[in-house]
């Protein structure tokens, strides 16, 4: 197989090229080139020559180039370990929902009345616990990305149904839930740090939320009831890949955030040099207040340079993993569980658990900074002397020379800086929304699944069990009762003969 060239492959878009670390790199790039400049017009117009001995040219750039290596291949390591640390989490999930799924009993019956409960109880339990098995992922998705709390598209209407305070008389906020009395302050914060739009309308004044809204067919269609909001009612634009249609329509008490909320993009993303126009014209712009902002901070720096959201502590995650021990607890206590399974559910949990744990430590443990602020800082002086040490052999040629080696050289550094926390929006960053809807897509599947009897699929005319040593199907075999492998005597011996032979023909088959 031949991996595919990412540069001729498919068309050339601006996404590409914002994809690329230019915007990041341009102005350290510009600053040596004129410093090259510099050199070479003063050195060849003048009668100064600014050229040094380039002695050291060698072993400092030998030196160099085996340091950003290493920068760079440790920080594609924490890349790497996030992508397999999501797949742990996805198999996780499909264990778990197996075991709640398949190995929970439908059928029960009630202890203290000796009569058999409803099925449609027992599925509804199972599957709003495989939904809190997917709310999981989405939870851990939005706390890598520095936004905290529930209130979102994809993640709100799989929790929505959890207790909210610690007893139910007389509840006051002072009773409610970390999950919800940290969502409620982020909302607050979010809502101070940003002029919410048609999308997000301005909500009530805070207030404690309703464990069980009623609310009439007219408010609903209003998208407002009792000071509840509707994800999906007002405001909310006609998108051609809108998942979050899956997920259930539920109401709450504040105006839910998009399920994606990567930075704006403007022109100043594709045509990086023109930053330096928008620095000169900022004092006399009539909207300084507007600009482009992510998680409260602006995307860019004037020069164009990324900036990273702050990280964010999340108890979602760990709320979400306490109810599914609770539930598991019940299972046991019950009698609705085998130990094996159970101590197989444990272990899913704590998978679950150690995941969003050394995720964490991924987003949160950068390079030290005397690390990266020297790997910095003695770039920048190798690149500042190389025009005076080139120039003797160089000549004119000086100029572009050093634009190459600074664009090569503070590339890759910055490229180690880019991949370092790949839990964001930037294109090379690893796609956690398409993790989510692949784990949400696969608990579906598992949920649809019917638990069929073995005798209703395998006895059947579709199966051939022993092709190609005997290519009869399996209902033509249990029917053929005069057949050898009925008999007492030669029944397994016909078998054996009939699986060795199967194997001869596969092997000769499948040999080129």
């Amino acid at each position: 197989m031949v991996a595919e060239n990412p540069l001729f492959h498919g068309s050339w878009t601006l996404k590409k090229f914002k994809a690329t670390v230019i915007n990041d790199i341009w102005p350290e790039v510009m600053l040596f080139t004129l410093i090259a400049t510099m050199v070479t017009l003063v050195s060849t117009l003048t009668s100064h020559s600014l050229a040094i001995s380039n002695q050291i040219l060698t072993v400092l750039g030998t030196v160099l180039g085996l340091v950003i290596s290493f920068r760079t291949s440790s920080a594609y390591e924490r890349y790497s370990e996030g992508r397999k640390l999501w797949t742990n989490m996805s198999i996780a999930s499909r264990n778990l929902a197996q075991i709640i799924w398949i190995h929970v009993p439908t059928d029960r019956i009630d202890k203290i009345s000796k009569e058999r409960q409803s099925t449609l109880r027992a599925v509804i339990e199972k599957k709003s616990m495989i939904n809190l098995v997917q709310a999981f992922s989405v939870a851990v998705k939005h706390m890598l990305r520095g936004e905290g709390g529930v209130y979102y598209e994809d993640l709100y209407p799989l929790v929505c149904f959890l207790p909210r305070y610690c007893h139910d008389k007389g509840a006051t906020e002072d009773d409610m839930l970390p999950m919800w009395k940290a969502s409620a302050m982020d909302v607050e914060k979010h809502q101070r740090a940003y002029t919410l739009t048609s999308r997000n309308v301005s909500p009530q004044a805070s207030r404690a939320p309703s464990q069980s809204p009623d609310m009439s067919l007219e408010k609903a269609e209003l998208g407002e009831a009792d000071g509840l909001w509707h994800p999906s009612i007002r405001g909310r634009p006609k998108k051609k890949f809108d998942p979050e249609q899956a997920l259930p329509f539920v109401y709450s008490e504040h105006p839910l955030r998009p399920a994606r909320n990567p930075p704006k993009e403007s022109i100043y993303d594709y045509m990086p040099f023109l930053h330096v126009f928008k620095l000169i014209l900022k004092p006399f712009s009539r909207r300084r207040h507007q600009e482009k902002t992510t998680h409260g901070i602006p995307s860019r720096s004037f020069t164009g340079k990324k900036l990273r959201p702050e990280a964010i502590d999340s108890n979602v995650p760990l709320e979400i993993t306490l109810f599914l021990s609770s539930y598991l607890t019940w299972l046991l206590k019950n009698g609705m569980l085998q130990p094996a399974l159970a101590t197989a559910m444990t272990n899913g949990i704590a998978s679950l658990q150690d995941t969003v744990t050394n995720l964490d430590r991924i987003r949160n443990t950068p390079l030290p900074f005397a690390y990266q602020a020297h790997l910095r800082l003695s770039l920048w002086l190798y690149l500042f002397f190389l025009p005076f040490q080139i120039f003797d052999a160089f000549q004119w040629l000086t100029i572009p020379a050093t634009a190459f080696a600074s664009f090569l050289l503070l590339g890759f550094l910055e490229i180690g800086q880019e991949i370092e926390n790949p839990f964001n929006y930037d294109l090379n960053d690893l796609d956690l929304d398409q993790f989510c809807l692949s784990i949400q897509r696969e608990l579906q599947e598992i949920t649809a699944h019917t638990s069929p009897e073995p005798e209703v699929y395998i006895f059947s005319p579709w199966n051939q069990p022993f092709a190609p040593g005997d290519r009869r199907n399996a209902e033509e075999m249990m029917n053929d009762v005069d057949h050898a492998y009925h008999g007492p005597d030669t029944g397994m011996l016909s078998i054996r003969r009939t699986l060795l032979k199967s194997w001869w023909d596969v092997d000769q088959i499948t040999r080129q």
